[in-house]
């Protein structure tokens, strides 16, 4: 009779085989030519094969470790014993894993056959990745077969969502060309679809950060870019699913992130109802530096917690600036308010599947199909505002050729009325056709750039109205026909030529002698301002120089102007085309224009040199 030790210890190596031919009668078939395994034997050890010594006992699968151990740490392993299934011929025996977390190793009677990475720290992370593990037939004994998983994975207090805590999906076994196309589904639905959207939003987002961040008036734009991009980067462990730090540094990167998706959330939803808070923009920074430091003081057993408590929070700060929007796109009656109502409905909805989800456990399916809708609804947002800003820019363009088609008209219109007038030479006239063009231009036109000027949201079509406004000003002084004083000019020229230079960062020195008496025509200071200006635009556009001199003379009857740069010159190839470009032949046919004269001297290297002298008798005798 044997005694009751060896009684004991043949008791305790039997139990484990009878359980596990218990469960292998519990394998269900899944469909035809599969088993679809729901339990297993379940013990944790680190070593390198299955703890006989460990005691173990039967989980159903899947098992969450967030429910099952919310405590306890991998690694686990997971026996279950099959009976060869049957197969045609020549086809692989396979098994199918739907989830496993964080990371696996498959043992098939005691022989590796799969390994799904890392298994110490930095362990490499499968979440959400289906694994198919195709079996040996040479390992595969005709009568029972052992399967052991090793499982390496998280407990639920260490990671941010429940769904990153360790966990084994049931368990599939069967041809593998059957479970190649399930796995291949999954694998699409689960990583090839987040990462395509991941993608689109890393890309999007950076365009329309760079395009926002350009267009000061449009700073939404820049928001939405940094919230694409933020939200690609929580998709990140899809590509890099071996980080080179730990666990608990990468769950606190990624939990740090919804602070910062709250800021970019927020602003955007503030700045597309053209609001601005001083409060948001204060609270909103000072959180994202909270939210990280209170994760480091609670330290990562507590991160699950701590995150879920903030997730509440940021989610309610989202849900506010929403409702913001939402009222002032009402209260504006805007065209896009259903669209956006609809846009942040479904992402409301989503985030509460997700959440419950969480929640309740089950399937993470819903989950994972909530989890699309987010960047799916971000990149029909990013869309819509790429076309609402290209239809903006058409608009603008629209506006800025019917402008200057306007100034056209105009400019034409005051050459004709000049030239006839100074062909009819009826002092009478002349002065009635003068003031009326003058109170025209200043009432009608003037008025209307003015307008622009004030009210214009793009900054180019301003600028052009501003210069417009200025152009049609100087045009108006030219048809009162009043002679003005060449020191009052000299001023003037001064302070428009030093301003433009300095705008452009190019330094300025102005000559000129002071207490003159004489006086200018108004079609002269005109003329000689254009020439100014012309000269001044070409020191900005083409000399590439950083030092300009003007010199202002009265000798021989004659005033005499010098604009001097030190620029890189007119190249050769170009010396002998100086009247064609750069506005050269302009300036000199104004100057002829008035009995003057216009001289260019340029070298390469050298800077380039414009003498402009105009007889004083002439410019005061002349008609405007």
């Amino acid at each position: 009779m044997l005694s009751a030790a060896p009684l004991r210890r043949l008791r305790s190596l039997l139990s484990p085989l009878l359980l596990l031919a218990a469960l292998s009668l519990l394998a269900q078939p899944a469909a035809a030519q599969t088993l679809r395994i729901v339990s297993a034997l379940a013990a944790p050890g680190a070593g390198p094969t299955f703890p006989a010594d460990a005691p173990a006992k039967s989980v159903t699968l899947p098992d969450d470790w967030s429910r099952s151990r919310p405590g306890e740490a991998g690694p686990v392993w997971y026996r279950v014993g099959f009976r060869a299934p049957a197969t045609p011929d020549e086809e692989l025996t396979a098994l199918y894993i739907e989830r496993v977390c964080t990371n696996l190793e498959v043992y098939l009677n005691g022989q590796l056959v799969h390994s799904g990475g890392r298994m110490r720290e930095p362990l490499t992370n499968n979440c959400g990745q289906p694994q198919l593990v195709t079996l040996p037939a040479a390992l595969i004994a005709p009568a029972l077969n052992t399967l052991d998983i090793k499982v390496a994975g998280e407990p639920l207090a260490r990671v941010g969502s429940r769904w990153r805590a360790g966990g084994l999906s049931v368990l599939e076994l069967g041809p593998q060309s059957m479970l190649l196309h399930r796995q291949a589904r999954q694998h699409t639905f689960a990583v090839a679809l987040p990462q395509a959207l991941s993608a689109t939003l890393l890309l999007m987002g950076s365009f329309m950060f760079v395009l926002g961040t350009i267009n000061r008036r449009e700073t939404h734009l820049a928001y939405f870019g940094a919230l694409s991009v933020l939200w690609s980067a929580l998709e990140a462990r899809l590509w890099l699913r071996t980080v080179p730090v730990d666990h608990a540094v990468a769950e606190f990167l990624l939990c740090s992130l919804l602070a910062f998706i709250t800021l970019t959330a927020v602003q955007f939803l503030l700045r597309y109802a053209q609001h601005r808070s001083r409060f948001a923009d204060r609270l909103l920074p000072l959180q994202c530096a909270l939210m990280p430091a209170s994760l480091v003081l609670a330290g990562p057993e507590r991160l699950h917690l701590l995150t879920t408590l903030w997730s509440l929070v940021l989610g309610l700060q989202v849900g506010a600036a929403a409702i913001y929007y939402l009222r002032a796109q009402w209260r504006s009656h805007s065209r896009s308010s259903w669209v956006m109502a609809a846009t942040l409905g479904t992402l409301a909805l989503a985030g509460l599947v997700e959440f419950i989800s969480q929640q309740l456990g089950g399937s993470p399916m819903p989950a994972q199909a909530a989890r699309l809708v987010a960047p799916l609804m971000f990149v029909v947002v990013g869309l819509r505002l790429v076309q609402q800003h290209g239809r903006a820019l058409q608009e603008a363009e629209l506006g800025r050729a019917h402008l200057e088609e306007r100034v056209r008209e105009a400019t034409a219109e005051i050459e004709r009325n000049f030239r006839q007038l100074a062909e009819l030479r009826v002092e009478q006239i002349t002065e009635r056709e003068r003031k009326r063009i003058a109170a025209d231009l200043h009432d009608d036109l003037g008025a209307k750039l003015l307008t622009i000027v004030h009210t214009s949201d793009d900054q180019r079509i301003s600028t052009l109205a501003r210069e417009a406004l200025e152009e049609m000003r100087l045009s108006v002084r030219g048809l009162t026909g009043r002679a003005v004083r060449l020191a009052d000019a000299l001023g003037d020229w001064r302070a428009e030529v030093v301003n433009r230079l300095a705008q452009a960062g190019i330094q300025a020195e102005w000559q000129a002698p002071e207490d003159l008496t004489q006086m200018l025509s108004a079609r002269a200071f005109v003329q000689t301002t254009r020439i100014l200006r012309e000269a001044t635009s070409n020191i900005i556009k083409h000399s590439g120089g950083s030092h300009a001199a003007v010199t202002c003379s009265v000798a021989d009857g004659d005033f005499k102007l010098v604009v001097q740069d030190d620029g890189d010159g007119i190249k050769i190839e170009n010396d002998g085309r100086l009247d064609r470009g750069h506005g050269m032949a302009t300036m000199k046919n104004r100057a002829k224009q008035l009995q003057g004269q216009c001289l260019v001297e340029s070298a390469p290297g050298r800077g380039t040199v414009i003498r402009l002298t105009i007889p004083l008798d002439r410019a005061l005798e002349a008609s405007p």
